[in-house]
């Protein structure tokens, strides 16, 4: 079998299982750690995953189809990963008061900040992908 039809029948079983979807994202996440680790960058390698998940789906290397049913996956999962961190919150009673509400506001602050950036950077990559649209036609 060539390794053009290797690729491909790789890419037809990523895209149909969502196990598999979810070890291609863990996998992102690995490399991006590896790459911080070796490199030494004060950035996290989720963050370095992340950026190589993008410079793919940019390249159109990576089809968004290969990565969307594991992303779902985890996205529909997130209450899971917070859990911990709730009971943690159980153990310092001194984070029910007035340093809990301190936090508390600093959180919040914090999730409508990235909320409204979140929100200005797809506003303006959607104008700009429309403007592009503009341009080609």
């Amino acid at each position: 079998m060539s390794p053009r039809k290797l690729i491909l029948a790789g890419r037809r079983a990523v895209r149909g299982s969502r196990l598999s979807q979810i070890v291609l994202v863990l996998g992102f996440w690995l490399l991006g750690n590896a790459v911080a680790r070796l490199s030494g960058l004060p950035i996290p390698g989720g963050i370095i995953g992340m950026l190589i998940v993008l410079a793919l789906l940019a390249s159109r290397r990576l089809s968004h189809a290969s990565l969307r049913q594991g992303a779902n996956w985890f996205i529909a999962e997130m209450l899971l990963f917070f859990v911990p961190a709730v009971l943690a919150v159980m153990d310092h009673r001194e984070f029910i008061g007035l340093l809990g509400l301190k936090i508390l506001s600093v959180i919040l602050l914090g999730t409508l900040v990235v909320m409204a950036v979140t929100a200005l950077v797809v506003d303006l990559g959607y104008r700009l992908l429309e403007a592009q649209g503009d341009a080609v036609e």
